[in-house]
């Protein structure tokens, strides 16, 4: 499946879940919610991934947790803030990069529409083979790109 396919399915989880139980709750509960909604749906998720990074040669194993990643194509960073700061682009795109993945969805459930809550950030990497997930994934050259999501009820 690709990404564009995948991606559509995560916000459309993610409308289901916002229509089921509304802003104001904790992340976690949003994660776990969110989790069951596509795996029901037949997608590979993974919660709470430790990415490790390297760092001078040392591989440093707990340097940061992905919320989501679904087929192992797109990392979802989950929020529930009263707004998504630039600082919340930026993690995200570096999730992307650490991870080799192309596509991150961030996406704030403390909103009164979830689709003002969703950004989907675009990893700029060179389409080239991508190296071992030994920490030295994605591309320096990386930018965010920041396109309108079309939200799709179903």
């Amino acid at each position: 499946m690709h990404e564009n396919e995948i991606s559509g399915a995560i916000v459309d989880a993610a409308f289901k879940v916002h229509t089921t139980l509304g802003p104001g709750l904790l992340e976690s509960i949003y994660e776990v919610a969110m989790t069951h909604i596509l795996r029901k749906r037949g997608f590979k998720v993974l919660r709470q991934v430790v990415v490790p990074i390297v760092i001078e040669g040392e591989t440093l194993d707990e340097a940061f947790r992905a919320d989501l990643i679904v087929e192992d194509k797109i990392v979802v960073e989950l929020k529930s803030v009263e707004g998504i700061a630039p600082v919340h682009r930026k993690q995200t795109l570096s999730y992307t990069r650490l991870l080799g993945l192309r596509i991150g969805l961030l996406i704030n459930f403390n909103v009164a529409l979830i689709k003002d809550g969703i950004t989907r950030v675009v990893n700029g990497m060179p389409d080239s083979p991508l190296p071992s997930p030994a920490g030295q994934r994605g591309s320096p050259g990386s930018r965010i790109v920041l396109d309108p999501v079309r939200i799709r009820v179903s």
